[in-house]
């Protein structure tokens, strides 16, 4: 006897409307009435029977539709539901006749189904049935005679189930055969143009795009809670404070989710989630450890666990495709950590000691101690970080022990003198020299006490804490402008150093070769420098070495041996590769390919310079070290430069400014009087000559090697206010400069300087007028210099007047191929020389990926249509958002297209963007230049 149905059940829900059109949805449903089974699997609140009403609105074909809930998952329910369903949809399906037997009790559900089957196969049209909420009835009686539907449905039957959990269904079989649609959370969640079309085109909010973005993030797109937020939002006043605070703990939130999801769980589940609530990710083993033993009484307990969780859809989010790492939905966390805190607090810190405990034990040190932190435990997160120091400091993760002086309290140093060096580590490494000197006074007076009052882990450390010590004070000299003081506590560091100590030796004798070359003893610095990195690379510091090649090719560069410069790159380049982890980049990587960009300009293959720039910026900010990201911009700067884009080129440099990061260095090359180079080449001396107002330079200047880069950009000041105004004195002060530089140059050796000097004195002498025998006899020597090289920017970039001399100059040397070469690049030229118009000279040629050289008015890497539409737009008045709007897309595509637009042109602002577009012609109208 079949029971009396509730009709309502069986009613097709009609669709709203007013709903956010989704047709990226509706193109994955089309395939339902061509494909067998559908399923429709995502949490509450995500949407699925909006999705389907809206979508069976669209269709023609008969609907048999069936709300289930819980009183379904028995057989005696979910059938008569299903069969008096068909039967009201398609006349003579037999499900009439089935019910009547199945009502009988008669007959296995097997054969009531197979009549039904039999009818349907012989139907003239199709039929849809949708199970709605199918997670209630899926349990044992039901899935018999479901399995046995789904392995015989006719041709003319296509089932869609809508579900919180996977069907205990044969859905693998389905998947395999090609006979399978599946619509799943991630294709549920609403995405950012859907998101603000519900906000404000539907509920008329008229939030800005920034905090449609931010409620984007806080709710991933889960409808039930952008309804909520909308709930929470109306006839509010602070907006903007509502969606900075908007998480698991409002109140329609947590009413929601505990209602329809934690509540509804048996006590097993509910644990399991409360417990590992405390984690940001999870994995089976990890949530093994944190179960008590009661909880998981064998191995695999946790896989399981969020093998179910993930079956049926509880929040739960993988992070990768093998389902090993899992995260909570980040509201339903917050819920989650609420409600242990609130029922059980007092398990709250043994939960996070278990999480650290895992996470040592597994390598994961970051966690470790965070979790050690978050217990509470700040000797068992003091003994994780003592151990973690080497190992970090090797990596070059200064960032990671620098975070960690912060979150360990200064009482907690008091007795571990080595993990107090550990943390001076960090800082002297993240340029953060405030307080270092009284915290190596500290840990000298704590190593003065007995053994027994001290807590070591790493006896290592603790060993070489006396050169250590020297070693930091050297560093310390060093920036603090004692390079004397520097080499002498140096050269006492390596004396104390143990005889196991790898690091102390090699460190301290690359600071001496840092005070070196501060005192412009070039070539002592360089050899110091080879010596430090040798001994970095046997103790296995891969990162540090990539650090000292950079210092090294640059004092190369300083000495004129450009070959020996690129060589060292590249074997530093190779070293990364060999070195990187698996999937991943070695940090240092970046670094490489923009110091290399720098060779390749050198020797005026513009081509291979900007190649390797984009080609480090597609590595990703982690790829790169703290200096890299204002290295790269200089980089840049010089390739905009050398295609006469001087705005490009100064915004570059002033950007570069804004994100400076120093280190031990020497400031040999600052970067105010690269921008004031770049004003002299564009013709804007008035700015170029208060820059040298600013700094005091003037031609009487004592000279020093620190100085020398700006000396040289004053006398190329000077050489241009002669050139462009005839100002004698101009003249006078620069061949007078010119020439002592010359002789300091050659007295330390530096003749990559000499060359650039020497072009100079060459140009000065000319300008005079009377001493064409020693202009020539000047320029000579710098082609001597260059040739063997590949120096060509020197000679390319010092002025008007080099042509007319180089032509002279192979007058007197008729078989000079180079000079011919240089002659046939128009030195003097205003016109833009486009990347990549002739070839480099020079040995060498600089590894690079595969890129056609491009006429002027074209790109290495063209814009795609819609990144037209963006710069186009760009170059408008429009703002993001409206941009954003008039292309009827979400603000962050136009992020994301407007950053490709900006690496592509080499810029970092709209308007040098949009300069840009206009020297490359592609704003113009119907233009389409840019492409290939």
């Amino acid at each position: 006897m079949v029971d009396a149905l509730v009709e309502t059940k069986l009613l097709q829900p009609r669709p709203r409307r007013e709903a956010v059109q989704r047709p990226r949805l509706a193109a994955l449903l089309r395939h339902a009435t061509d494909l067998p089974v559908t399923v429709v699997s995502a949490p509450a609140g995500f949407g699925k029977t909006t999705l389907l009403a809206s979508w069976l609105s669209t269709t023609e074909v008969p609907t048999a539709w069936v709300s289930l809930d819980a009183r379904d998952r028995a057989a005696a329910s979910f059938w008569p539901y299903v069969l008096t369903a068909l039967d009201r949809a398609v006349l003579g399906s037999g499900a009439a006749a089935a019910l009547a037997l199945f009502g009988s009790g008669q007959a296995a559900i097997e054969t009531v189904l197979a009549g039904v089957v039999n009818e349907l196969s012989v139907h003239d049209g199709d039929l849809v049935l949708v199970l709605d909420d199918y997670h209630f009835a899926d349990g044992p009686e039901v899935t018999e005679g479901m399995t046995f539907l789904v392995e015989h449905l006719p041709p003319q039957l296509h089932l869609v189930v809508s579900t919180r959990a996977d069907p205990g269904l044969p859905l693998p079989r389905l998947r395999a055969r090609g006979e399978l649609v599946e619509v799943r959370a991630t294709d549920l969640r609403f995405d950012g143009d859907e998101v603000a079309a519900y906000l404000n085109d539907l509920n008329g909010l008229g939030l800005p795009a920034e905090a449609v973005a931010a409620l984007e993030t806080r709710t991933e797109g889960w409808v039930a809670a952008l309804q909520l937020a909308v709930l929470s939002l109306r006839d509010r006043s602070d907006a903007a404070g509502f969606i900075d605070r908007f998480a698991g703990d409002d109140r329609f939130v947590v009413d929601y989710l505990v209602d329809e999801v934690l509540d509804r769980q048996p006590d097993s589940v509910r644990r399991f989630l409360l417990d590992t609530s405390v984690l940001e990710r999870l994995t089976g083993t990890l949530c093994d450890a944190l179960l008590d033993d009661a909880a998981s009484n064998s191995p695999g307990a946790g896989r399981a666990m969020l093998d179910l969780l993930d079956r049926q859809n509880l929040f739960v989010v993988p992070l990768d495709d093998h389902r090993r790492w899992y995260r909570y939905h980040h509201l339903f966390g917050h819920v989650l950590r609420a409600h242990l805190l609130q029922e059980r607090p007092g398990d709250v810190p043994e939960l996070h000691r278990r999480a650290s405990s895992w996470y040592a034990a597994n390598g994961d040190v970051e966690e470790a101690v965070r979790h050690a932190l978050t217990a509470g435990d700040l000797g068992a997160a003091a003994d994780l970080v003592e151990r973690a120091v080497p190992d970090l400091r090797r990596l070059r993760r200064e960032s990671v022990i620098r975070r960690w002086v912060d979150d360990l309290p200064d009482d907690v140093l008091v007795d571990r003198p080595a993990l107090a060096m550990g943390l001076v580590g960090g800082l002297m490494a993240s340029n953060d020299f405030a307080g270092v000197e009284d915290r190596l006074r500290a840990v000298e007076a704590t190593v003065t006490r007995p053994g027994s009052e001290l807590v070591v882990v790493d006896q290592a450390e603790f060993d070489r804490i006396p050169a250590a010590i020297e070693m930091y004070r050297a560093a310390l000299a060093l920036v603090g402008g004692d390079p004397e003081t520097a080499v002498a506590r140096a050269a006492r560091a390596i004396d104390a150093a143990p005889a196991d100590d790898d690091l102390t030796p090699p460190a301290a004798a690359g600071i001496s070769g840092l005070a070196s070359w501060t005192m412009g003893d070039v070539v002592a610095a360089h050899a110091s420098y080879v010596t430090a990195a040798a001994g970095l690379a046997s103790a296995g510091y891969v990162a540090d070495v990539l650090g000292c090649s950079l210092t090294i090719a640059d004092m190369e560069l300083t000495l004129g041996r450009l070959g020996d410069a690129e060589a060292t790159l590249r074997g530093a380049l190779e070293l990364a590769e060999r070195n990187s982890p698996v999937g991943g980049v070695l940090r240092g990587t970046a670094d490489m390919l923009v110091a290399l960009s720098r060779i390749a300009w050198h020797r005026d293959d513009m081509a291979a310079a900007a190649d390797l720039v984009r080609r480090a910026d597609d590595l990703g900010e982690a790829a790169g070290l703290p200096q890299n990201p204002y290295r790269w911009r200089v980089a840049m700067a010089r390739v905009r430069a050398a295609e006469r884009d001087w705005t490009g080129a100064l915004e570059l440099v002033d950007d570069a400014v804004r994100v400076y990061v120093g280190d031990f260095s020497p400031p040999v090359h600052p970067l105010h009087a690269t921008r004031a180079r770049l004003l002299a080449a564009a013709g804007d001396l008035d700015a170029a000559a208060a820059w040298a107002r600013e700094h005091g330079l003037s031609a009487e200047d004592d000279l020093s090697y620190l100085r020398e880069y700006e000396h040289l950009t004053f006398a190329r000041i000077l050489l241009a206010q002669h050139r462009t105004g005839g100002d004698e004195n101009a003249l006078r002060d620069a061949r007078a400069l010119l020439d002592r530089l010359f002789e300091a140059a050659e007295a330390g050796s530096r003749t990559g300087t000499v060359l650039e000097v020497e072009v100079l004195r060459a140009l000065a002498r000319h300008a005079s007028g009377d001493d064409t025998d020693a202009a020539l006899e000047s320029l000579d020597h710098a082609v001597e210099l260059a040739e063997p090289q590949g120096w060509v920017r020197f000679l390319l970039d010092s002025g008007p007047g080099v042509g007319e001399l180089l032509v002279m100059l192979a007058g007197r040397r008729p078989h000079a191929a180079f000079v011919r070469d240089l002659i046939a690049r128009r030195v003097d030229e205003p016109a833009a020389r486009s990347t990549g118009s002739r070839p480099a000279v020079g040995p060498q040629p600089i590894p690079t990926t595969p890129a056609a050289s491009e006429p002027p008015g074209r790109l290495l890497d063209p814009l795609s249509d819609r990144e037209l539409d963006v710069l186009r737009l760009l170059a408008s008045d429009l703002d993001g958002p409206s941009i954003a709007r008039e292309l009827v897309v979400s603000l962050n595509t136009v992020r994301t297209h407007t950053k490709h637009v900006y690496s592509k042109l080499g810029v970092n602002s709209r308007r040098a963007a949009v300069s840009r577009a206009h020297q490359l012609g592609l704003l113009g109208r119907g233009s389409r230049a840019g492409r290939s």
